[in-house]
């Protein structure tokens, strides 16, 4: 009974191990989304009153939360019962990552306007009004967050496939709680920073001292942090697309292709080449929608 009982206990042990490991393993495959999401969340908490970012971010990390309860339940059960999908479904979210990596890199080189919509661009008149666009807001955040859910954790799910499937379901489900208070915790740090540093100033008393530098450096900062996260989260989105493609398209393999390169610029150049082609066939769709 009791050399039962211990041989539970290091199964559990082995168990728990593994998923340390792999846990370990698939965070750093997933950082190039998880880079893309904290950019594109501390954009999508600012724009608001002082008073207001942190409770609006935690709105989006509850609807984060909510996401991943949707779509961890269906990855396992397409994991269990059809494994085939989890690579077709990498390699679609492969080509929607290149895209919006590609287009990130066009729109820099060919800038364009953006449309805004009715009522964005003036100040809300009343609480009703800037409730209305706060919500407007949070669901937007929400809605990106399901898509870069689905990336996140399929790709985690695709580099534990061969492991059993009680290690798959603890390394995603803790890939995937990382990854929504992880990036949510930095983000709310990210939208504070320039408050800290206005109270770090008042806290001064007007003396050009350290805190008052510390602080003017602080708020000076946010715009350069909020823009250097976006290039940083491009660059992780071509690169982790084209690992996508480079590991899960035989096609790669058969032919060679880049073999001799490193494998950073290897993938980073086959998530650019593959991205600008999904943005041409996009563009192309888009200018005959338009004349139509």
């Amino acid at each position: 009974m009791a050399s039962g009982f211990f041989a539970l206990l290091d199964d559990i042990s082995a168990l728990m191990d593994d998923v340390v490991v792999m846990s370990k393993i698939t965070t750093k495959k997933t950082a190039g989304i998880l880079g893309d999401d904290l950019a594109v969340n501390a954009e999508k908490a600012s724009g608001f009153v002082s008073s207001r970012e942190l409770p609006v971010l935690w709105a989006i990390m509850k609807g984060s939360f909510l996401n991943k309860l949707i779509i961890l339940p269906i990855a396992f059960l397409l994991s269990a019962f059809v494994p085939v999908a989890i690579t077709i479904i990498l390699i679609l979210g492969g080509l929607y990552l290149a895209y919006e990596g590609a287009e990130k890199v066009y729109e820099f080189f060919v800038p364009h306007a953006h449309h805004e919509e009715a009522g964005d661009s003036e100040t809300a008149k009343s609480p009703k009004d800037i409730l209305a666009k706060e919500k407007k807001k949070v669901k937007s955040a929400i809605l990106t967050d399901f898509i870069l859910s689905i990336e996140i954790v399929i790709i985690a799910l695709g580099n534990v496939m061969e492991s059993e499937l009680m290690v798959q379901i603890a390394v995603v489900s803790v890939v995937a709680i990382i990854a929504t208070v992880g990036v949510y915790g930095i983000v709310a740090l990210i939208v504070r920073m320039d408050d800290f540093g206005l109270k770090l100033i008042s806290l001064s008393e007007g003396e050009p001292n350290v805190t008052y530098h510390l602080g003017r450096g602080l708020v000076r900062a946010l715009p350069f942090v909020v823009k250097g996260l976006s290039i940083i989260g491009t660059l992780a989105l071509l690169m982790v697309s084209g690992g996508i493609f480079a590991h899960n398209i035989p096609w790669f393999h058969e032919h060679h292709i880049l073999e001799s390169w490193p494998s950073l610029i290897r993938e980073f150049v086959m998530g650019l080449v593959i991205g600008a082609l999904v943005l041409a066939v996009v563009l192309v769709i888009k200018k005959l929608v338009k004349k139509k």
